[in-house]
């Protein structure tokens, strides 16, 4: 079965850096699109960045890009996503989903029905 396990969440002062992880098992990798997410207390979930396995297309919402890198290792099955310059307002809990590519849709319609289990990033001013 599907599963993501993530890791390389904690706190760290503003400015700084942290990678995380997601490293997947129990499915085809190159048919799938991974994604992280993040949610602030108190605020509603939203997409931040999404790689396409099949052409390692990647995207990133407006407010991270230039500071935020999403990779992979395939030898490893995992997706990694690099975090510079961090400010206070990254802090969230961070996810990594999975969705099987929808051929002729955009990321954003794809269906995100496997997830990790989170982990906490808090960036201190």
């Amino acid at each position: 079965e599907v599963q993501l396990v993530e890791s390389g969440g904690g706190l760290v002062e503003a400015g700084g850096s942290l990678r995380l992880s997601c490293a997947a098992s129990g499915f085809t990798f190159d048919d799938y699109a991974i994604a992280w997410f993040r949610q602030a207390p108190g605020k509603e979930r939203e997409g931040v960045s999404c790689m396409l396995m099949s052409d390692n297309s990647t995207y990133y919402i407006d407010y991270v890009k230039g500071r935020f890198t999403i990779s992979r290792d395939n030898a490893k099955n995992t997706v990694y996503l690099q975090m510079n310059s961090l400010k206070p307002e990254d802090t969230a809990v961070y996810y990594c989903a999975a969705a099987e590519i929808w051929a002729g849709r955009s990321y954003e319609d794809y269906v995100y029905d496997d997830w990790g289990q989170g982990t906490q990033v808090t960036v201190s001013s």
